[in-house]
């Protein structure tokens, strides 16, 4: 039995995620930050509850990824994957307690931030795995990390993809440092969740007009991750482009000198 740590493991692609290993026989540690959905996600589990833990924690702060990283200290010695799926479509500059956007530390910068963290429990497992939820991408995007060092000002739409596309140069980081680790990140594609409950209105309602025809089931957004957890190994990290189809992936490869400007602003904010 293996143990698998989901952030974003209440609802969407990480609980169906959670369901999937709980059917393959293995444990997993879910974190979220709303303790009632926890227990009803627990609850829905059955007599696999037993196998499940709910942790309640903040990940869009430096003090709540600390928190949570302590708190799995002590759940669990060994963590043989980590799925990062915890998400917001927030568009408007809205800053965390650390006064960095809410969209930047929950899409990127607590994946570094946790992952970092949690090291000594993922290289004390057999064959460690870290996947990570991105939006939809056909390549690796360009991206300037001074951007990401003071946030003097934050342009969603202009920074949306780079923001993205940090996960994938720090997937592939991870792969270079920590070969024993195999990483990759994937995208869910379009699927009906809570994701867009903070987007702009007319991103709501294209999303309520189109949903039902273009839409994939949490299903088919949970495959590729969870084949990734159970199954994925290479020396390079992935990035699959096609919710569903787990052959469907390209090797991430990206600037050297772009990937240690990111790492070093992710130090600049976390310490880690």
């Amino acid at each position: 039995m293996k143990t698998y740590v989901i952030a974003g493991g209440t609802g969407g692609v990480g609980g169906q995620a959670a369901r999937e290993l709980l059917d393959a026989g293995h444990r997993v540690i879910l974190l979220g930050r709303d303790s009632g959905r926890g227990e009803e996600t627990l609850a829905s589990f059955g007599t696999k509850r037993e196998r499940a833990v709910f942790l309640s924690v903040d990940l869009s702060t430096h003090d709540g990824v600390r928190n949570a990283a302590r708190q799995i200290d002590e759940a669990t010695d060994v963590i043989d994957g980590l799925l990062h799926s915890a998400a917001v479509f927030e568009a408007r500059d809205v800053r965390t307690a650390d006064n960095i956007p809410v969209f930047f530390a929950l899409s990127y910068l607590s994946r570094y931030h946790l992952t970092q963290l949690l090291l000594p429990k993922l290289l004390a497992a057999e064959s460690p795995r870290v996947m990570m939820m991105v939006a939809t991408m056909n390549s690796v995007p360009k991206l300037n990390p001074a951007l990401f060092r003071t946030f003097q000002k934050f342009n969603f739409w202009g920074m949306m993809f780079a923001i993205n596309g940090a996960s994938l140069y720090y997937a592939d980081w991870l792969v270079k440092t920590c070969p024993k680790i195999f990483a990759g990140c994937m995208t869910p594609g379009f699927v009906r969740t809570g994701l867009f409950k903070n987007a702009p209105w007319f991103l709501r309602l294209n999303a309520a007009i189109t949903g039902p025809f273009r839409a994939n089931t949490v299903e088919v957004a949970a495959h590729n991750p969870v084949q990734a957890l159970l199954h994925g190994e290479g020396t390079s990290a992935y990035m699959w482009n096609k919710p569903g189809d787990f052959e469907s992936r390209f090797a991430i490869e990206v600037d050297t000198a772009v990937q240690n400007e990111l790492i070093d602003v992710s130090r600049e904010h976390t310490g880690v």
